[in-house]
């Protein structure tokens, strides 16, 4: 088996399941791109097996520290482990989950989410595109699945070498499908929606945020498909009002909203930078506003301007609040960690001159594993904070 040797001092001798080029001290056996490749330190010694593409920055990812190959018994089993994991989630409905998240289920690049039977799959390593029929051929075995969909539109591809595809594998995906959690009423389009058709790692967070709402009126802001909005309601909230720059996002959550009970709601499409802009200057004022915008920033370059981003909302926000009121916000980049997240929101109260207290804190949904082995498995954190008085 072709092979790579890696430098003395590489995050893989501290547990990391990446080796990045400029950790290669030499290869061998001339590895392809796409191929399983032997990982050795400078003794010789195994480290396991990866994948190896030697056109993205992260030139290895193992996934075993055995001597493995990617057959069609090895997806069979990655697979039926990783679904035997939700299985016995008590709190998760795998038929709406990922049913596999990557290197957190021994499979890096692959993601698989279940939408009712219909499998929606991205491939955003070479390693597994190329292994595409294998994958199918064990998710028909395994799950018998109404359709299964390839969301390869995501930007992440590029960085593989690879180019952005949707397309249709098998049966025929609704054009809308009809979903419920915590009855939060849902229209997914599968094709096109966000992601892979729904923030599956927020749907618990819905409920939990929804029970600050009661008697509050309410600003979602970023709300793609009202899943915050809609659980504010469902909880009691006095008035809500939900803003996306999507205009589908905004069209599907008013008709979702009209399902409810509670109709004292209303959706705005507008980009939510400026209406915060806007409200913060004309004096309005909420008793609970939700900040949940699309990750800021995708790599390290761009962190500067995405610290600027999230003070600007938090601290626009926080001037809309009075004592009593509660602001729940996340970050969904694993470049913004927990304390770096924190600071933003620290020095934004400090500008704005208001006292926060952490009420609760949020994390990605348990089908969303984290894995010590690759840090960056872990990318959701969310918090709520009551103002409180000052001192």
């Amino acid at each position: 088996m072709p092979g790579i040797i890696i430098k003395p001092r590489a995050r893989v001798f501290h547990g990391h399941d990446w080796v990045y080029s400029s950790e290669i001290k030499k290869t061998f056996g001339d590895p392809k791109p796409g191929d399983v490749i032997s990982l050795k330190d400078y003794k010789d010694r195994s480290l396991g097996t990866a994948i190896y593409n030697p056109k993205s920055q992260i030139v290895a990812r193992r996934f075993s520290r055995r001597k493995q190959d990617l057959n069609s018994d090895f997806f069979y089993s990655r697979i039926q482990r990783a679904i035997n994991y939700r299985n016995n989630l008590s709190s998760i409905d795998p038929s709406l989950s990922r049913l596999v998240w990557s290197e957190s289920d021994g499979l890096p690049g692959l993601i698989v989410d279940n939408y009712k039977g219909n499998l929606i799959i991205q491939t955003l390593t070479l390693g597994m595109e190329i292994r595409i029929d294998l994958i199918i051929s064990a998710l028909k075995s395994l799950c018998n699945p109404i359709s299964i969909t390839a969301r390869n539109d995501s930007p992440i591809r590029a960085a593989e070498g690879l180019e952005l595809e949707t397309k249709i594998i098998h049966g025929t995906p609704p054009e809308k499908l009809q979903a419920e959690h915590s009855e939060i009423p849902f229209s997914i389009n599968l094709l096109e929606g966000q992601k892979t058709g729904l923030y599956l790692d927020q749907l618990d967070n819905y409920l939990l945020v929804g029970k600050l709402a009661k008697n509050r009126r309410v600003l979602d802001c970023f709300t793609n498909q009202g899943g915050f909005a809609m659980s504010c309601l469902i909880n009691g909230a006095s008035e809500v009002t939900g803003v996306d720059i999507s205009k589908t996002a905004i069209d599907s959550s008013k008709l979702n909203s009209d399902k409810l009970t509670n109709k004292n709601s209303k959706w705005i499409n507008e980009n939510a930078f400026d209406l915060l802009k806007s409200y913060e200057s004309n004096g309005e004022k909420f008793d609970m506003i939700i900040l949940d915008p699309p990750s800021f920033t995708k790599n390290k370059k761009t962190l500067s301007g995405a610290t600027r981003g999230y003070k600007e909302i938090h601290l626009r926000s926080l001037k809309m609040l009075d004592p009593g009121s509660v602001l729940t916000t996340f970050s969904c980049s694993h470049h913004i960690s927990a304390k770096m997240f924190l600071d933003i929101i620290r020095d934004a109260a400090n500008d704005a001159k208001k006292s926060l207290r952490i009420i609760d804190q949020y994390y990605q949904r348990a089908d969303h594993p984290v894995t010590l082995g690759i840090p960056e498995s872990s990318y959701l954190k969310g918090y709520s904070f009551e103002i409180i008085s000052s001192w």
